[in-house]
C-alpha cells in the first residue's frame, strides 16, 4: 500500500503566469495570451476533468469569449480537445509530444534513472529526479520506486512548492531569496506537521553547511525525505536527487548512510550532465 500525497502543485500557480517568477536580472514584458494559453493548460491538468468554458472562465477570472477563443486556439495545436456533444474541454495528445521532448534523448530523466534505480532498490525509498523550475515549483522529471509494501507515491510530472520536504531546503539555501521573502512564501506551504519558522531557516543553514538536507516528519507524517543538489555549469543548482522513505527505517544512521550514497551519483551526473 503506498501512502497517496496530491500530484498537483500544493502552492498552486494555478490562475496563471502571475505567479511566475522570472530569473534575477531577466526582465520579461506581460505577454497575456502566452498566460491566459498556459493557465488554461495548468487548470485542465490539475482538475484532470473535462470543462466546459464557462467553468474555465469562471476559474480563471477571464470573458468567456476571450477564454473561447485562446480554447480554439489550443485546439488547433492538439494540446486540448473538445467534445463536440458537451462542449468541454480536457488536455490533448499534443501535450504528450511535448513531454516527450523535455523526457527523451539525452535528457536528465533519461541520464538519472540508473541512479534512482540504484537507490531505490538499496535503500528502499522512492527516489526522484527533481528539476528546479522558475515558477516557484519543483518538478519530479524521474522516478524509481522499492519493493517495500509502505511507500511514498508521487507521479513523473508532479509539482510541489518549492519550499517543501528536503528537496525545499535546498532550494531555500541556494536560491538567494532574504530570509524575509522566504518567511512570505514559507507561510503558504501546506505541511502534514509545519515546522516553526525558526527551525525551518536553521534547518536551511544546516543544509547549506552540509551540502545535503532532510525533512523528518514535517511534509508527510511519517516520512523522511533526504536531498541532494546539483549544480549546473553555470553554478546554480538546478536540479535535486530525492529519496522519501519510512521514517521507521530510517535513522540517523541510514540517513546519513543513504546521504551519502546519494552525493556519490550527484557528483557522477553533474559531470556527465555538463
Amino acid at each position: 500500500m503506498a501512502t497517496q500525497r496530491p500530484t498537483k502543485s500544493i502552492d498552486n500557480p494555478g490562475s496563471g503566469a502571475a505567479a511566475a517568477k522570472a530569473p534575477r536580472g531577466t526582465r520579461v514584458r506581460p505577454v497575456p495570451a502566452v498566460s491566459r494559453s498556459i493557465a488554461i493548460l495548468r487548470l485542465l491538468g490539475d482538475t484532470r476533468q473535462p470543462m466546459g468554458v464557462k467553468a474555465i472562465a469562471d476559474a480563471l477570472e477571464l470573458i468567456p469569449s476571450t477564454c473561447l477563443h485562446i480554447l480554439r486556439v489550443l485546439v488547433s495545436e492538439g494540446l486540448v480537445t473538445v467534445d463536440p456533444s458537451t462542449k468541454r474541454y480536457a488536455l490533448g495528445s499534443g501535450m504528450i509530444s511535448l513531454a516527450r521532448s523535455v523526457l527523451g534523448g539525452g535528457s536528465f530523466a533519461q541520464l538519472v534513472q540508473p541512479a534512482l534505480d540504484r537507490l531505490a532498490s538499496h535503500s528502499g525509498v522512492t527516489a526522484m529526479g527533481v528539476e528546479v523550475t522558475g515558477v516557484q515549483s519543483a518538478v519530479v522529471l524521474a522516478l524509481s520506486r522499492s519493493d517495500q509494501p509502505f511507500r511514498f507515491h508521487t507521479d513523473v510530472g508532479s509539482q510541489f512548492n518549492s519550499l517543501v520536504s528536503a528537496t525545499g531546503r535546498l532550494i531555500a539555501a541556494h536560491n538567494g531569496e532574504t530570509w524575509a521573502q522566504l518567511r512570505k512564501r514559507f507561510e503558504k506551504i501546506e505541511w502534514d506537521n509545519a515546522p516553526s519558522f525558526d527551525q525551518w531557516k536553521s534547518e536551511v543553514e544546516q543544509a547549506k553547511a552540509l551540502g545535503w538536507s532532510v525533512d523528518r516528519d514535517h511534509f508527510i507524517n511519517g516520512m523522511t525525505a533526504v536531498a541532494v543538489p546539483m549544480i549546473g555549469p553555470s553554478g546554480r543548482m538546478t536540479h535535486t536527487l530525492a529519496a522519501v522513505g519510512l521514517s521507521s527505517h530510517l535513522d540517523l544512521t541510514a540517513v546519513n548512510a543513504l546521504a551519502a550514497r546519494m552525493l556519490q551519483e550527484a557528483r557522477q551526473l553533474s559531470g556527465a550532465l555538463l
